[in-house]
């Protein structure tokens, strides 16, 4: 190795490069091989150290999320729930929503494709280069629950607070007490304005004080959630038994 490049690795390790200095050679034969020029070889090595960064960001921002890979925009049957359109969705993704702070609402009966809507704008929203966790209604208050017990719990709550967009799935399948609906009230005060927020829900809005336990509660909730957002009503069968019936009858 001349001296030169020793010198280079030390630069680029200083600088914390190490993607760059580890396809160097790579580069430099390449350039060399194609007769580029000084800017163009330059150019061609800052790109891919930005493009290797830009490429664990996602992975790291995608490992956080919890968000099931799985579920995108691109296999979500439109045909099976046409209650929202791909031109809605479409619009949804520019996320100007997101960029103010707002909340998308989803509400219907089990299997109408809520969660994987949910999922699949959150996944988008990660490659946009958002912050992006998904959390269970279940999982949320157990958190809240055992945060100044277990420190796992208090960091999961820290780091929903730093997130663009949270992911709250399945309010109203099991109910809560009054003390955990006060908590989870203290949180969505934290949340709003501040951060946006994808609820789902099998309930519609007059039920959930039966799931919160506490009506005031309930109505202080609702009124921070819906205050900035839109609300998506999503019917039909359930996708799944769906699915299920279809297997029974080949």
């Amino acid at each position: 190795m001349t001296e030169a490049r020793t010198k280079i690795n030390q630069y680029l390790t200083s600088l914390k490069m190490n993607n760059l200095k580890n396809q160097l050679d790579v580069i430099l034969i390449e350039a060399e091989k194609e007769q580029i020029s000084y800017q163009d070889f330059f150019l061609q090595a800052v790109e891919y150290e930005f493009n290797a960064r830009q490429d664990k960001a996602l992975n790291r921002r995608l490992k956080q999320s919890n968000l099931d890979i799985s579920k995108t925009i691109e296999n979500f049957d439109f045909s099976f729930q046409p209650s929202i359109s791909k031109k809605m969705v479409k619009q949804i993704l520019a996320f100007e929503w997101l960029e103010q702070a707002f909340n998308l609402i989803f509400l219907g009966p089990p299997g109408v494709g809520k969660s994987h809507l949910a999922t699949a704008i959150g996944l988008k929203a990660i490659d946009a280069g958002y912050k992006v966790i998904f959390i269970s209604m279940e999982d949320l208050i157990f958190n809240l629950k055992t945060k100044n017990a277990i420190n796992k719990s208090l960091r999961t709550i820290k780091r929903l607070k730093k997130a663009n967009l949270i992911i709250i799935d399945e309010i109203g399948y099991l109910p809560v007490t009054r003390d955990e609906s006060n908590s989870f009230f203290k949180l969505i005060s934290d949340f709003y304005e501040q951060n946006s927020l994808i609820i789902t829900s099998n309930l519609g809005f007059s039920r959930w004080a039966e799931v919160m336990g506490d009506q005031v509660i309930t109505t202080a909730i609702l009124d921070r959630l819906m205050h900035h957002s839109e609300i998506f009503n999503l019917d039909g069968k359930s996708y799944r038994l769906e699915n299920k019936d279809n297997i029974f009858k080949e």
